[in-house]
């Protein structure tokens, strides 16, 4: 998903406390999709309710956004537009290949290979109107204000980065540096393990930071220069990019030729590749409109009601966890009056 700019940029470790009092551009889809695939059961299935309501991006979107807000983060979800022509050949792509995981998951589950059941139902996460409209009513509840892009809403949390609005985009994909994010945080709230896909090895995951001044000065290109290295590399506007072309390839080319148009190599592949229309999308997409990010109260009822006795949702946990952002919200308060006494 996204392209890979890894082995090009240089990330620095952060805590989450690095954030506090800081506004964050948080990619929605993203994010929601990350739900879907990792708050599942023991055999790979997605989290419902006694209705058979698919509740994981609930469960996600409520209980990372208290962690968030109880560290003082001020989170604002950027939700994606219409999907660019050059996308959606992607996009049918991606659901191609959760048609085909669907199939391998249910064959798991019929064999009793629960491990690969488990597997292939990650790869099954579709997100619909639904999910869409009540991640937004759940974000307007929890006071987190959200915006709509015209298309990409990684474009949209850069933009709100150079605005000066938000401190940084929140993704994680590398999109957000072509589309000029000022910061990128990734692993936003994930620490701790992380299973390594396919094999039995965890590896310890901590929230990083990528900045796009430090991008261009350490690879030594232009924010033009960059977007074509990630064309070379390949996008979601051209997946798969160039036959035999890497990250570090890419970046040498560039260097040496300044612009795609001028590599002798790829000129055979370079004439069936829109490169002109995928650079205007990186370099030139348009600034949402009619956004107002307005930082509401928590609505403890109305978020009880909607999680506990619509969906569902333990009580107990519910209850708890807006108990402790609510001690957080007070001790902050307490602290700022002191401050000014």
């Amino acid at each position: 998903m996204g392209l890979d700019l890894r082995p090009l940029i240089t990330v620095s470790p952060i805590k989450i406390a690095d954030l506090s009092n800081k506004v964050v551009a948080i990619d929605a889809y993203n994010t929601i999709y990350q739900f879907l695939s990792t708050i599942r059961g023991p055999t790979g299935e997605l989290l419902t309710n006694g209705k058979g309501e698919v509740t994981s991006h609930l469960s996600g979107m409520f209980y990372r956004n208290v962690n968030l807000l109880v560290e003082n983060i001020k989170p604002v979800y950027v939700f994606d537009g219409k999907a660019d022509a050059l996308k959606i050949a992607e996009l049918e792509r991606r659901h191609r290949l959760k048609e085909e995981a669907s199939e391998k998951y249910q064959q798991a589950l019929e064999e009793g290979r629960l491990e690969d059941a488990v597997k292939y139902g990650k790869r099954t996460a579709i997100i619909n109107d639904a999910m869409v409209e009540e991640s937004k009513k759940l974000l307007s509840l929890l006071g987190i204000p959200h915006i709509q892009a015209h298309s990409d809403g990684e474009a949209a949390a850069a933009w709100l980065t150079n605005q000066e609005i938000a401190f940084a985009s929140a993704s994680q994909d590398y999109d957000s540096i072509l589309f000029g994010a000022k910061r990128l945080v990734r692993n936003l709230a994930v620490s701790g393990k992380r299973k390594v896909p396919n094999r039995n090895v965890y590896v310890d995951v901590e929230p990083e930071v990528i900045e796009y001044e430090r991008v261009l000065r350490e690879t030594g290109l232009n924010r033009e220069q960059l977007v074509d290295v990630g064309i070379l590399i390949g996008t979601d506007f051209n997946p798969g990019g160039f036959a035999g072309i890497g990250p570090k390839t890419a970046l040498k080319l560039i260097k040496q030729y300044g612009r795609l148009e001028m590599i002798e190599k790829i000129k055979d592949q370079l004439q069936d590749v829109p490169y002109q229309k995928i650079r205007d999308i990186f370099l030139n997409s348009p600034a949402p409109e009619g956004y107002n990010l307005v930082f509401g109260e928590v609505d403890r009822e109305k978020i009880i009601d909607f999680l506990c006795i619509e969906k569902s949702f333990s009580a107990d946990r519910v209850t708890g966890a807006l108990d402790r952002l609510k001690k957080s919200i007070s001790s902050r308060s307490q602290s700022l009056e002191k401050w000014f006494a």
